[in-house]
């Protein structure tokens, strides 16, 4: 079975649809940081620490871009949960 393209036609999507940037990269940032502990855990393999380093980085990249956009509670929120997933991956590492 090939891929189709998508139908532009059947599928137009208007500005008004979507979600502010800032909330869907609040929720990007959320289950990276969320999958980089799950990389981390070790429950029936070992840790996977390049993956959970990449969704870090990724992670922090895209709060970077919008952190000044988002309003201060949401900031603190994000910079909390990147902090204390930092933290999980240099225990782990350990360093």
């Amino acid at each position: 079975m090939t891929p189709q393209a998508p139908s532009h036609e059947s599928e137009t999507v208007r500005a008004d649809q979507i979600p502010p940037v800032e909330d869907l990269v609040s929720d990007v940032v959320a289950r990276l940081a969320l999958a980089a502990h799950v990389y981390l855990a070790e429950e029936e393999k070992p840790a996977d620490l390049a993956s959970a380093e990449a969704a870090i980085d990724v992670a922090s990249a895209a709060f970077e871009r919008v952190k000044e956009r988002l309003r201060p509670q949401d900031r603190l929120a994000i910079t909390q949960l990147l902090t204390e997933t930092r933290m999980a991956f240099i225990r782990k590492r350990g360093l």
